[in-house]
């Protein structure tokens, strides 16, 4: 019985001996699992959102916003215009802020969006000219003669090219564009609902009344309101980088570093927009 064994036991350790070592790399390519492994694979593997990209050109306005990846087209069931766009992400609040609006019986129609610096040059040049009249009827030039009054008269409600808020994609106006519309009645009630409720989808009134707490800048606009969540970061950029200076390129821009009108009119706002 032993001599039938001893032929399979030299067999079994001849196969041993010939089976290959684990190298030292494989060993390493299999390590033990870690804490770190034992978090979920969306844990493990989630990365901060990355912050919006905005520069010079984009603060004041020098882009197509119809050709821009991050922009959007309004669509028509929000204004009877084919021609508007809003960031991306300050339009999807403000479906959001419509849908929530439209079921308190609501309509907040979007009357203006975002203009370049040629748009807006194409209004202030107008006004400038006196082929636009101001608010009050008044032809500027004839009214005002003198360029930097002429200039603060137009920046009652108009922005220079390269300093509007509307550049940035941010920035819409709602329903009507006279404060006395919001005021009483219907428009009252519209104007109401969007200080209670607007903050909650992001959006603040950027021209609150002038006084103590805003000194300077454009007169009161209750249609005007502003997406914080991109208008704020804009904000920080054009006090860190913004000049007088760089507001050139229109009739009338030579009255921009008099004025001051970065510190007095891109940065005087309400100060919760802020």
């Amino acid at each position: 019985m032993i001599k039938n064994i001893a032929p399979l036991l030299g067999l079994a350790c001849l196969l041993w001996a010939c089976t290959p070592a684990k190298a030292p790399e494989e060993a390493a390519a299999s390590p033990q699992p870690t804490a770190a492994d034992a978090r979920p694979v969306a844990a493990r593997s989630a990365a901060p959102a990355p912050e919006p990209a905005f520069d010079i050109d984009y603060l004041t306005g020098r882009f197509d916003p119809a050709t821009h990846p991050d922009f959007a087209k309004v669509d028509k069931r929000y204004t009877n215009r084919d021609d508007f766009y809003l960031h991306r992400t300050a339009y999807e609040a403000f479906e959001r802020m419509y849908a929530a609006a439209l079921r308190d019986n609501i309509r907040l129609e979007v009357l203006s969006a975002t203009r370049n610096f040629n748009r807006q040059k194409q209004i202030w040049e107008a006004k400038w000219r006196g082929e636009r009249k101001l608010e009050g009827g008044e032809a500027a030039p004839q009214a005002y003669p003198d360029p930097a009054q002429r200039a603060l008269a137009i920046l009652r409600y108009s922005s220079m090219p390269g300093t509007s808020r509307h550049h940035w994609g941010t920035d819409l106006d709602l329903v009507a564009l006279n404060n006395e519309f919001f005021a009483q009645g219907e428009g009252k009630r519209i104007y109401d609902w969007l200080a209670a409720n607007a903050p909650g989808f992001g959006f603040c009134q950027p021209y609150s009344p002038k006084g103590a707490a805003r000194p300077h800048g454009y007169e009161e606009e209750k249609w005007h309101w502003s997406y914080l969540p991109l208008s704020q970061p804009l904000s920080t950029l054009a006090a860190q980088q913004l000049r007088n200076e760089d507001i050139k390129g229109f009739e009338g821009a030579e009255t921009a570093a008099a004025i001051d009108v970065v510190n007095k009119y891109v940065l005087g706002i309400n100060p919760a927009c802020k």
